[in-house]
């Protein structure tokens, strides 16, 4: 359980275009888990982690990078799963790069074992690191990664 001797964070969930597709968009890849389960099962693992939590989707490349921009002096770490945008968008990662917002990237699919435009992400290079292919666990093991690393320094 949370310890109150840490001090409260707070964390911005972004998730990318067509992650609200989620429960209906190629089950196979992604399995039957909506977006609202799993910004639940997040809010739930925040309250044990003594962090405030807030999740965002969006399809429009602007509106992620709004989002990113926001997050100063608001947030102290971001979960980002930029969907497409990962593979494609120098405006996500300038973004990032910019606010220096310590920042996990998250995939439920292995991107490495997927079609090969989906091996490079573009954010890579200016995140704490990459969780990818343990499905909707892939973000909740991103949150205790960030968590660890903004309380301990690991």
């Amino acid at each position: 359980m949370y310890s109150e001797t840490f001090r409260r964070l707070n964390v911005l969930v972004l998730h990318g275009p067509s992650l609200n597709l989620l429960g209906k968009r190629e089950p196979l890849v992604y399995g039957s888990v909506t977006l609202d389960s799993i910004n639940y099962l997040l809010t739930e693992e925040a309250k044990i982690l003594g962090c405030s939590l807030e999740c965002m989707q969006s399809n429009h490349e602007g509106v992620l990078v709004d989002a990113i921009h926001d997050s100063l002096d608001k947030y102290q770490g971001i979960i980002i799963n930029a969907g497409a945008y990962t593979h494609t968008s120098i405006a996500i990662r300038d973004a990032l790069s910019a606010v220096r917002i310590p920042t996990i990237e998250v995939h439920m699919s292995n991107i490495y074992k997927r079609e090969d435009f989906r091996h490079h992400s573009c954010i890579a290079a200016v995140v704490i690191g990459q969780i990818s292919g343990f499905g909707a666990q892939s973000y909740k093991l991103g949150l205790y990664a960030l968590v660890d690393i903004l309380r301990n320094g690991n």
